[in-house]
């Protein structure tokens, strides 16, 4: 039987939720100011073209955003969803495999929380012409959480799970979001970061 106090507290979870990822994105974006500024320098100094990739992704409610992250690919290379992407459709960096090994060409999407067209946990916010897309448009659901920079697939698999259980779990993450969920999914963050056979 669910209490009155946990019905209400969990009516409230998306104020909540919207104020730890304002709290949390702003805090870290001060803390990392240093690792910012160096990740930036390197991207700058090894490769030509733009310290930022900004991309048109799908977001809440279906809305498209331009979100950002640490350049890791040569100009010219082809926007791909990294799961069907091959090396003749782009060509990753030097610096750029190590940013995406250690996940640190992420951070600049603490800039999307802080703005609000992210949060800290939720489904990854996909290519707008990614063919996953079409799978998640069956389960209108999770359009209604935000989008996140980690989430449920993300520490169950991340590249390594099918496009069909990516969605599955996005959706349950849609259906059952909560603060002892979102704890337990940044909790194992911290372990697929470190364990670098989940970085493709």
């Amino acid at each position: 039987m669910v209490s009155r106090f946990t019905q209400r507290f969990q009516a409230y979870y998306p104020v909540i939720k919207r104020v730890q990822d304002i709290l949390v994105s702003g805090t870290l974006l001060l803390m990392l100011t240093p690792v910012l500024l160096v990740t930036a320098l390197a991207v700058a100094l090894t490769s030509k073209g733009p310290i930022l990739f900004w991309s048109a992704r799908t977001g809440y409610k279906g809305q498209p955003f331009m979100m950002p992250k640490f350049r890791t690919m040569t100009q010219g290379s082809k926007v791909m969803q990294r799961e069907i992407a091959t090396d003749n459709d782009i060509s990753v960096t030097k610096v750029g495999h190590v940013l995406r090994k250690c996940s640190l060409d992420e951070l600049p999407q603490l800039w999307s929380v802080l703005k609000g067209d992210m949060s800290l946990i939720g489904p990854r916010p996909l290519l707008v012409n990614d063919q996953v897309i079409e799978q998640r448009a069956k389960h209108a659901e999770i359009f209604d959480v935000k989008p996140g920079i980690t989430g449920l697939a993300q520490v169950n698999g991340r590249n390594f799970i099918t496009m069909r259980n990516k969605v599955r779990y996005d959706a349950f993450y849609a259906n059952r979001v909560c603060m002892l969920l979102d704890m337990k999914i940044a909790l194992r963050t911290f372990g697929a970061v470190i364990d670098t056979k989940l970085v493709k």
